[in-house]
């Protein structure tokens, strides 16, 4: 009897491991063994502990937009700022950001964003704490320059971190609130700005010093206490359960065609099938657009808002620049939401172009005070909630945790040539109506409806022809490491909307 059910063991095991060599991850792993309810509280749990600390931590980092508000200031004046010496700095920055950009996400991947995460984010707050003690123009360039190359490990390491926690539809959201940042770093800079100003000094630290000092000191902290909290994967959480870390990677991999493991090993097969795909292109086309706009609302809207109401003190005008920042956070929450619930990402992309569109339009036909305050509020309502969902649309049209942090830093890496180019949008030979500006922005939200516009027709074209059977050919006689390698042109994968 006992070696009748021993014999019988080997067999099912035999089996089992037969299938296992030559099937593929969908005959295997399917999202309908996963408990709602035991996924419903695994994701409350998640977002109890991972986005608050994402949140601190680039909201801090974000607030490198104070850089607008030490303009007005005084940060031009002392520094002996002329002509373009402003977006000279403005350059500096970004172009450290583009540069290492990628390397860093690839860093993050290899090392892992538990780690590389809070270091960066503490070493931002170090260059930023030194900013309040330059006195040149040299000097201030190269620590816009180390800002750069500490910042652009934080934007996409944060959204890959979360895509190792959440699944396509849900990520959107997740991004959202820890993005609506963008927005409450506008809003928290300028009041903290605000409030910073009332001080007459710390030593023989001044205005916009003491921004910079203030603000970096909080920022240091944070990446800090940040150190001792994140985990690279759900694997290594101490605070879930041996069922939950399980449960927390099985539905990652479950929705992955093809897919037996929830973080593979980095190669450059999947670096490249991350960045090289028209999904990734398309996308980082739209938010390289988008950025133009954002980031010229951070850097100059403050400016806009001097130019807007001149007789009004510096704190006044720092206190103008948040009710717009406020709108912008509200949408994207809103539209993160959405896109969760209703699993699609383009049509709110697409819904947010008619307020880019009113409120550049605005800003290019009249120079009367209260509709161009009217229209940085339209602007921001459109705007912010590109970073989410853009990053969310990448992230989820691929299939492997190294294509993910590849597409995930193309994206944010064209963004970032968009916040290069905005840099160079408003300048100071065009105030106060920057028309050349706000005419190219206008110009830039067409342009992103027809790209996302057009994406989605693609998507659905595909998605209709592999249904049909077209990629079914591409499993026969391959193995499952083979059949992993496959990534979209599995018969199995569909683009997410």
């Amino acid at each position: 009897m006992e070696s009748s059910r021993a014999s019988s063991d080997l067999e099912k095991k035999l089996s089992l491991q037969l299938e296992d060599s030559v099937a593929p991850a969908r005959l295997r792993r399917t999202l309908a063994d996963i408990d709602p309810e035991a996924e419903a509280r695994l994701r409350r749990k998640i977002d109890l502990r991972i986005l608050p600390l994402a949140s601190l931590l680039y909201l801090w980092c974000f607030i490198r937009a104070n850089i607008g508000n030490a303009r007005i200031a005084g940060l031009e004046r002392d520094l002996n700022l002329k002509g373009y010496d402003y977006n000279i700095l403005l350059t500096a920055f970004y172009v450290a950001y583009i540069v290492f950009e990628l390397p860093c996400q690839m860093l993050t991947k290899w090392w892992g964003p538990g780690k590389t995460l809070p270091l960066f984010g503490f070493l931002f707050g170090l260059f930023s704490f030194v900013m309040a003690f330059v006195h040149t123009f040299g000097a201030a360039i190269a620590v816009r320059f180390l800002l750069g190359i500490t910042e652009s490990a934080v934007f996409p390491g944060i959204s890959f971190y979360l895509s190792r926690y959440y699944r396509k539809d849900e990520l959107g959201f997740r991004l959202a609130c820890f993005l609506v940042c963008t927005a409450a770093a506008g809003a928290v800079g300028g009041l903290l700005a605000s409030g910073i100003l009332k001080i007459n000094s710390i030593g023989w630290l001044t205005e916009w010093r003491m921004i910079f000092f203030i603000e970096g000191i909080i920022s240091m902290g944070v990446g800090a206490f940040c150190w001792f909290f994140m985990s690279d994967r759900p694997s290594a959480c101490k605070w879930l359960t041996p069922e939950e870390r399980e449960l927390a990677e099985f539905r990652l991999v479950a929705e992955q065609p093809g897919q037996s493991e929830a973080i593979d090993a980095l190669h450059s097969k999947a670096v490249r099938a991350g960045i090289f795909n028209t999904n990734t292109i398309v996308i980082a086309c739209v938010f390289l657009l988008n950025n133009i706009t954002v980031q010229g609302v951070g850097f100059f809207l403050p400016t806009i808002v001097r130019s807007i109401y001149p007789q009004e003190s510096t704190i006044h005008q720092q206190l103008r620049t948040v009710p717009p920042y406020v709108c912008g956070a509200f949408m994207t929450l809103a539209t993160g939401y959405l896109s969760w619930k209703t699993r699609r990402r383009g049509l709110y992309l697409l819904l947010s172009v008619p307020p880019l569109v009113a409120g550049f339009s605005l800003y290019v036909a009249t120079l009367n005070p209260h509709l161009r305050y009217t229209a940085a509020f339209l602007v921001a309502l459109g705007c912010f909630n590109f970073g989410a969902l853009c990053t969310a649309w990448s992230a989820a049209n691929v299939t492997t945790d190294t294509a993910r942090a590849a597409s995930i830093g193309t994206t944010v890496f064209a963004g970032n040539c968009g916040g290069l180019i905005a840099t160079w949008t408003f300048l100071p030979k065009d105030g106060p109506r920057y028309l050349p500006g706000n005419a190219f922005n206008l110009a830039n939200s067409v342009a992103m409806f027809f790209l996302v516009g057009g994406l989605l027709l693609w998507q659905k074209r595909e998605n209709k022809a592999k249904a049909a059977g077209r990629d079914d050919h591409r499993i026969e006689g391959k193995t499952e490491s083979e059949v992993a390698d496959l990534g979209q042109k599995h018969p199995d994968f569909r683009y997410a909307p």
